[in-house]
């Protein structure tokens, strides 16, 4: 089987391995005439990356860099980037890599063109209709990891430096005009990664699809993508050459953003505070505190559960359903607490306040009260 496609599904997707080699076109075509390739500093000297900036270059394109990117992205880091996209006269963002490569490049081509401060733009009611669209610069997306699927979004998730908090910032316009889906970009990732990313694009789905609002073609990418996950991703981290798990993988973390327009909830309510302040690997964090947010949730979900169980071949209901997340964590070296990546017990009424005033709290099927998110932590620390 050869995986290869052009979708316009939430945008336009040019998805097969070696396409990187279009990258030139598809900027020239949204009209870039001097592009800033937007990546994390770990990715920046990568052959991957290199041959990306060569793809621009041979057309005329330069091969302008930010790379002063975080793990976890920062207003600093984004004050950097749209410095850096102002000096150099650049008219359009690549957004390169992971989840922090893609959101602070999106951020980047959103905020050159505003006055106002980001947290302006906080995805809270209408707060988007404050930008001004006119100098909103055009991105391309190129997503080298098979998580986040922040490459078909239409937010980023930056960290105020100062308070050490996550906020969503959301416009239409995040969206990228192009995204490229090459698989073979995701071949040289280290085993934590392919577990940690792929651990992210199987909650986002988890909990599009446990949540209590009406998207019904949101419920229905969701169990597709975690069905992609279960027969993909452990493939993808036993035998990382494996071009057509890599290719599943990224359309499984797509699936997983798309879904999520119908909500999160706990899980990513607990993991956003403990990546604020311990700077963890966001979907590895995700991982862990699945567990407890599933039994939590147990009372409201049990029957959709069970049902997305027999779709993913898993009898048992909601009980086989849990074991199989277990086993899963397992089989992909997923720590059982975060102690484990260095959370400490002493900060848990801080990260227990954060997390019920994150915005994907109230896409929980239970609701998420302080001393259900302080039993949380303890449970899963």
């Amino acid at each position: 089987m050869t995986i290869t496609a052009n979708w316009s599904y939430p945008t336009a997707i040019k998805f097969g391995a070696g396409r990187i080699s279009e990258l030139a076109d598809h900027c020239k075509a949204v009209g870039m005439k001097k592009p800033l390739l937007i990546t994390d500093r770990g990715l920046a000297p990568m052959p991957i990356t290199q041959k990306a900036l060569d793809v621009l270059e041979a057309t005329g394109l330069g091969r302008a860099i930010f790379a002063e990117v975080d793990p976890n992205p920062n207003d600093k880091n984004l004050d950097a980037g749209v410095k850096a996209f102002k000096d150099g006269g650049h008219d359009g963002v690549v957004a390169f890599g992971g989840g922090s490569g893609l959101d602070l490049g999106k951020a980047v081509a959103f905020m050159a063109g505003q006055t106002r401060p980001v947290w302006d733009f906080e995805d809270i009611g209408d707060w988007w209709t404050r930008a001004s669209v006119e100098g909103i610069a055009p991105i391309i997306a190129v997503p080298t990891t098979a998580g986040t699927g922040s490459e078909v979004g239409r937010a980023s998730v930056i960290t105020n430096s100062e308070t050490h908090t996550k906020k969503v910032i959301f416009h239409p316009k995040f969206l990228p005009a192009v995204t490229i889906c090459d698989p073979e970009l995701t071949v040289g990732m280290p085993k934590v990664i392919t577990a940690g990313t792929g651990m992210d694009a199987f909650a986002h789905c988890l909990e599009a699809y446990s949540s209590p609002f009406y998207h019904p073609m949101s419920a229905g990418i969701a169990l597709e993508g975690m069905r992609l996950v279960k027969e993909y991703l452990p493939r993808a981290y036993q035998d990382g050459t494996d071009i057509e798990a890599r290719a599943n993988m990224m359309s499984a973390a797509a699936m997983g953003a798309v879904a999520f327009q119908k909500g999160l909830g706990a899980i990513h309510s607990l993991s956003h505070p403990v990546g604020a302040i311990y700077n963890t690997h966001h979907g590895m964090t995700n991982a862990v505190v699945m567990p407890p947010v599933l039994r939590f949730n147990r009372p409201a979900i049990e029957g959709k559960i069970a049902a997305a169980a027999a779709y993913l071949g898993i009898s048992g209901g909601f009980d086989g359903f849990y074991e199989y997340v277990l086993k899963l964590r397992e089989e992909l070296g997923v720590p059982d607490k975060l102690s484990t990546l260095g959370v400490g017990t002493d900060r848990i009424d801080e990260m227990s306040e954060m997390a019920i005033v994150d915005p994907t709290a109230g896409g929980n099927p239970v609701e998420l009260t302080l001393e259900a998110a302080r039993q949380l932590f303890r449970e899963s620390i």
